[in-house]
């Protein structure tokens, strides 16, 4: 009997930790559902409920585009979800099985030793049985088989209530497993249906946009020429800087495109690596161009290479510095727009497109403080940052250093 008692509670153990690890997963992807659909969220209010009826076709595809790829993410973790109740729902039903089995058991034992002590419960039996022993401690063993035994009969009373409440339990959460994949299943097809909607709009646009394909390739190559030139600005800029840096220091000697750091610069440095991976994004909203050559999503040998992330946020919203640092840079451009570059150590953080500036160079600054007012175009009726971060001279990734 203990042996059999050991297997059922070793059974019981291995079940359970077979249901955590499941369960341990699917909160990962409720977790991953819930950010994706927060995702969506933000593109329909940051691309689409401020887009403007004279914005570009290739705009509207780009932003279309990216909420069908968000919206097939969450397809693709709900059904990875859903896959994952369908074990532990499997898992269950087994268990369940098992459970109404061993409760059986239980109650058939206890049946038989309720009749086996029914037989022998008069007080004269019990008497006779201890009085018959032989020797006095024969009688002790007899007595302490006897309340043995009772204690026995007792803690399988209390098994068969735990196991009948285990069945309940598990009943009952196999219920709301049922429930929460029948919302699953019905979320998917809603998801679904909105990806063919915006499949349909995505046919018009690419539509209208090859009917007049030499004009979109032609503003389209027009733009890339621009940015290469406000890029090429920028490297000078900061090139300079650095130049007039080292000077302000002495250190004329030191290489141009590398600063010359003193000791508090240099503890900076070290702080600011050290956070790499966790620093703050600059501004609340979405990423709407990466970093780095890319091919353009509609016209085949076309590159895109972007210096630095696209953030869209709400109008009103401000840039804010990434971290610790000092004003290295404050510039404004002949459309009237403005950036603010940001020293920490050897790097240099940047924020371009800004409508109005709250800093002036030289100013100390903390994580998190406000450098300026974002640009929102009244023509898309997008409020868009450029960030672009440099080590010295050289362009770095910001998805690798930000959150």
């Amino acid at each position: 009997m203990k042996k059999s008692l050991f297997y059922i509670s070793f059974l019981c153990l291995l079940l359970t930790s077979s249901f955590s690890s499941y369960s341990q997963t699917r909160k990962e992807l409720e977790k991953r559902r819930f950010n994706i659909k927060k995702e969506i969220k933000q593109v329909n209010t940051l691309l689409f409920k401020t887009k403007n009826k004279k914005s570009n076709a290739l705009d509207d595809l780009k932003d279309i585009n990216q909420k069908i790829s968000i919206r097939e993410r969450l397809i693709e973790t709900i059904e990875l979800e859903t896959e994952t109740l369908d074990k532990e729902i499997e898992k269950n039903k087994k268990q369940l099985v098992n459970y109404n089995e061993q409760l059986v058991k239980l109650k058939k034992d206890y049946a038989d030793m309720v009749v086996k002590t029914h037989k022998s419960k008069s007080l004269q039996s019990k008497t006779m049985f201890l009085l018959s022993s032989q020797s006095f401690y024969q009688a002790y063993k007899r007595l302490k088989y006897m309340e043995q035994y009772n204690n026995f009969r007792k803690k399988q009373g209390e098994e068969i209530i735990v196991k009948t409440k285990d069945i309940e339990k598990l009943n009952d959460s196999l219920l709301t497993r049922k429930k929460i994949k029948k919302r699953l299943v019905g979320e998917e097809k809603e998801n679904k249906e909105e990806i063919e909607s915006d499949k349909e709009n995505q046919e018009k646009l690419i539509s209208k946009i090859k009917k007049q394909e030499k004009k979109y390739k032609r503003d389209l190559l027009r733009k890339q020429r621009e940015e290469k030139r406000v890029v090429a600005r920028i490297d000078k800029l900061i090139r300079d800087a650095i130049a007039r840096s080292n000077k302000k220091k002495k250190k004329g000697t030191k290489k141009s495109t590398e600063f010359s750091l003193n000791a508090e610069e240099k503890v900076l440095l070290a702080s600011f690596e050290q956070n790499k991976g966790n620093l703050p994004w600059p501004v609340k909203g979405i990423i709407t161009r990466k970093y780095g050559v890319q091919p353009h999503p509609t016209f085949p040998g076309i590159k895109i290479n972007s210096p630095g992330l696209h953030f869209v946020t709400k109008q009103n919203s401000n840039a804010k510095s990434i971290f610790n640092g000092k004003i290295l840079v404050v510039q404004r451009h002949a459309d009237g727009r403005k950036s603010v570059y940001v020293q920490h150590g050897n790097y240099i953080s940047t924020y371009n497109n800004l409508e109005k500036v709250y800093v002036k160079k030289g100013d100390a600054i903390k994580t998190g403080d406000k450098l300026g007012k974002i640009f929102t175009d009244k023509i898309t009726g997008k409020t868009k940052l450029s960030f672009v971060l440099y080590k010295n001279t050289n362009r770095l990734n910001p998805s690798d250093w930000i959150q």
